[in-house]
């Protein structure tokens, strides 16, 4: 027994010293933070878990590693965890320690940020809806209901984190922590009741002993020891509110959302990477990209209101999980190029110096010689030329050139090396074998959802009632109904005239059913104003409204406060004679969501589906169900929605979200091309103006079986479910590339210990490789040596041309997975003299 004990102790005291020899102590100064006593420089992207699927995890953490990324960074989701009060989900999507484990297994630290607000284009701001019923809260502010809520939540993820010994503290990746959120920028609103909430968060974040620092974003009097950050399109100018802390960015927008009824927004990649080398320039060590891989709203996460069901946010990753090129490839070489500067940049603070107008040098050294510089042009339309420690250096505008060794240049923000790869959706009919829209439409079942009221736990009430404190946000829908009689002497009913309908609602889509036909509908953001003509019978007519909201607020001062659904006025009027009925003080019934909800057809089987033809399209109000085979291959795989209205779908049980193919964005705002110089802003960059805001929809593959799957729609506006097809995301075999004499080398002839090149360290190269590693370079579909124009998939050749341009890349690539081209006249001879030539190439691999 004795000996048994102390084999015991004997282990206790191996497992003691292997966690404190793993433990990391993490602190901060003013220029960093500090892990086990050394500055680091940090490079960090968002992954929102809940965005994608555990299947995914890896592959998106592996390629953020590869990437160059040090840290991942999330929101921590609330409303998914606790859906219920005191009811818990931390499965799958909302697995978060697998996920903080994931990236610790692949050697990433973790940024964990709680909130437990998020923002984050989530339903409700992250918050679950059952908040907003308790008794006496007030959100965000100095509220003893609100923080005691808070402080349980965020006390629970907290012990969890700890539990499983994730902080860095106790040997695990979480190096910093983030409470509340953005409040600073809408604090002003709560009065002097902020001030004390903050102090309050403060106070209680540091209280639960993470051993870890914490953070606020967009808090300029975050109190000591917190540390505020900053988040937007550009941080260079940022300084925080204390000497003793360290100028971080937690939010740099790598693009925008995407709404319904909104063009694509992206932003270039060459302004998102000067906006990282100025905050790097100006003293920033810590910048995090918002996002890295923004993922998919599944479900009813979505906010917004309108925001759509793709997260996609033109990350660096894409929604599916395939590299975003060129911006991932030309991040990945920024980053190399900044940590080549680590040394000098964690040492000491920049030495600031004007070059001319627009025009700054920046420089890091050291006492023992080690020496990095970071050369701007700011100004939006002129390159420039300057002179720096004697050398001559071209600086195209809106750019930042990297020197590591304050001499030589590894990376220009607007000079990209990497290749744009093609990706393209490849379709293909819903059955495996095809067939014809009749065959399809065999395949289908449906059952049509009731207009108006049909379930048991209808309940009357005077007046129009909000809809969200109506619903609970259990369902998107809500129906209000009333049955009015009509006179036959009446107004209303005047031969050759119409009744008109006028109904006001908070948003978000609304559909007005006469008498069990649908007369009209609308959709706005906050506000929808209809006027419907109607036609009347004599005697009693039944009005049932469907109203629908597309994601609750997220953001805003008081956001929990804002109001949906159908508030009115609601007035009937006589299109002749001018007189009216108020409608809205009227007793009416209500019925929160379908009866399909109740009975669960989403998920259930049900021997209601009727499978007989003709199967019903182009109708209000119709639940679908088909079968389908998963499709052929590995490539990501969504559906598109084409030839359908509005509605929720669902594969297998597991809902991909609201679709909508019928909400066109606005002609506005779209241009060929976007000019990467300037400031960027989210409506600067858009594409698909008059298009559908979304038609593809991600169904992750690991929700599917390799047949056998089942696919469930409730198509709530009208469409014609057998136009319905599938995708599969495919990365294209097109590579297109330009490097000009001006490019620098790649980064990679640098060394990270000498930072010495290899001897050909001046001449540019153009480097060139399959993105699947069975494929090679199999032609050359263009090259050109001199002043080629266009882009990829239109180049020409320019007036100036090297004739060996395409032989020579042929031989250099063809039969190969990747080459490398020098761009030199010394390779293609000299096809014009006194002009800055380029090599412009597309290949094709297979």
């Amino acid at each position: 027994m004795v000996k048994v004990r102390k084999m015991e102790m004997i282990l206790l005291l191996i497992l003691v010293i292997v966690v404190a020899a793993t433990a990391a102590n993490v602190t901060y100064d003013h220029r960093a933070l500090v892990i086990d006593g050394k500055r680091k420089v940090l490079i960090s992207g968002s992954i929102h878990y809940p965005r994608s699927t555990p299947e995914m995890w890896p592959e998106l953490i592996q390629k953020s590693k590869d990437g160059g990324l040090d840290v991942i960074e999330t929101y921590v989701f609330w409303s998914g965890h606790e859906p219920e009060k005191n009811k818990y989900n931390f499965e799958g999507r909302y697995d978060l320690v697998k996920f903080v484990k994931l990236a610790a297994k692949a050697g990433l630290y973790v940024h964990l940020r709680i909130g437990p607000y998020v923002c984050a284009e989530w339903n409700y701001g992250g918050f679950p809806v059952w908040l907003h019923f308790v008794p006496g809260i007030k959100f965000r502010t100095d509220n003893e209901p609100f923080k005691e809520e808070m402080q349980r939540f965020t006390t629970k993820i907290v012990d969890l984190m700890k539990q499983e010994k994730l902080y860095a503290s106790q040997g695990g990746p979480i190096i910093l922590s983030q409470i509340e959120n953005e409040y600073g920028n809408i604090d002003s609103a709560y009065g002097a009741a902020a001030k004390s909430y903050i102090k309050w968060s403060a106070s209680m974040a540091l209280s639960l002993d993470t051993g870890v620092p914490w953070n606020m974003c967009q808090q300029t009097d975050a109190p000591d020891p917190m540390i505020n950050t900053c988040n937007g399109f550009y941080c260079d100018q940022f300084t925080p509110n204390s000497n003793n802390k360290p100028k971080m960015w937690t939010e740099n927008w790598s693009g925008w959302f995407l709404g319904f009824g909104d063009p694509s927004p992206y932003r270039p990649v060459e302004d998102l990477a000067f906006a990282v080398a100025r905050f790097y320039q100006r003293g920033g060590t810590f910048q995090n990209y918002y996002m890295y891989h923004g993922g998919t709203n599944f479900d009813r996460t979505s906010g917004g209101p309108l925001i759509s069901t793709s997260y996609d946010y033109d990350a660096p990753i894409d929604e599916y999980g395939l590299l975003r090129q060129p911006k991932w490839g030309h991040l990945r070489d920024l980053h190399k190029a900044i940590k080549l500067c680590e040394d000098a940049l964690i040492a000491t603070d920049p030495t600031i110096t004007s070059l001319g107008s627009n025009l700054e040098a920046a420089v890091y050294k050291t006492e023992s010689g080690s020496c990095a510089a970071f050369l701007a042009n700011v100004d939006t339309k002129s390159d420039a030329t300057v002179t720096f420690n004697g050398k001559s250096y071209n600086l195209p505008a809106w750019s930042v050139s990297i020197l590591p060794d304050c001499k030589n240049v590894a990376f220009n923000t607007a000079k990209i090396n990497s290749a744009t790869e093609s990706t393209a959706f490849a379709r293909q009919s819903l059955k495996p074998d095809g067939g014809s829209s009749a065959e399809l439409g065999s395949q289908w079942s449906y059952i049509k959802e009731p207009i108006g009221i049909s379930k048991a736990d209808a309940f009357l009430k005077p007046g129009l009632l909000e809809q969200i404190n109506t619903t609970a946000d259990k369902s998107d829908y809500l129906w209000y109904s009333l049955r009015t009689d009509i006179k036959g002497d009446e107004t209303f009913l005047d031969e050759g005239s119409k009744a008109v309908l006028h109904i006001e609602s908070l948003g978000q889509v609304v559909y007005a059913f006469i008498n069990g036909k649908l007369a009209g509908s609308g959709h706005g953001k906050q506000k929808i104003s209809l006027d419907i003509p109607i036609n009347l019978v004599t005697g009693t007519n039944t009005i049932d409204l469907l109203s629908v909201t597309v994601g609750l607020a997220n953001y805003g001062a008081f956001f929990d406060l804002v109001g949906a659904g159908i508030t009115g006025p609601v007035t009937l009027k006589s299109a002749k004679g001018g007189s009216s009925i108020d409608l809205a003080s009227q007793q009416w019934t209500y019925q929160v969501g379908l009866k399909g909800e109740d009975t669960g057809l989403a998920t259930v089987d049900s021997s209601e589906w009727v499978s007989k033809s003709p199967l019903p399209t182009k109708q209000p109000l119709i639940w679908y169900k088909t079968t389908f085979d998963a499709p052929s291959g590995s490539e990501p795989v969504a559906i598109d929605f084409t030839g359908t209205g509005k509605g929720i779908a669902w594969v297998n049980g597991q809902s991909i979200g609201r679709y909508w193919p019928t909400s066109i964005a606005g002609n506005g705002g779209c241009t060929e091309s976007c000019d990467y110089r300037g400031s960027y802003r989210a409506n600067k960059c858009l594409k698909n103006c008059g298009k559908p805001s979304q038609t593809l929809y991600h169904v992750p593959r690991s929700w599917l079986k390799p047949s056998g799957n089942i696919l469930v729609l409730f198509e709530e506006m009208g469409g014609d479910p057998t136009q319905i097809s599938f995708a599969t995301k495919q990365t294209g075999s097109n590579l297109c590339l330009t490097v000009s004499q001006s490019h620098p080398p790649p980064v990679d002839t640098w060394t990270s210990d000498s930072k010495i090149s290899n001897r050909n360290r001046t001449r540019p190269v153009l480097s060139l490789k399959c993105p699947i590693s069975t494929q090679v370079i199999f032609s050359i579909k263009f090259a050109s040596f001199g002043t080629p124009k266009g882009t990829c998939g239109s180049f020409t050749q320019g007036h100036c041309n090297s004739s060996r341009s395409l032989s020579l890349v042929q031989k250099a690539c063809i039969g190969l997975r990747s080459c490398n081209v020098e761009v030199s006249t010394r390779v293609f001879g000299e096809p014009c003299r006194g002009v800055v030539k380029s090599l412009a190439v597309e290949a094709s691999c297979s």
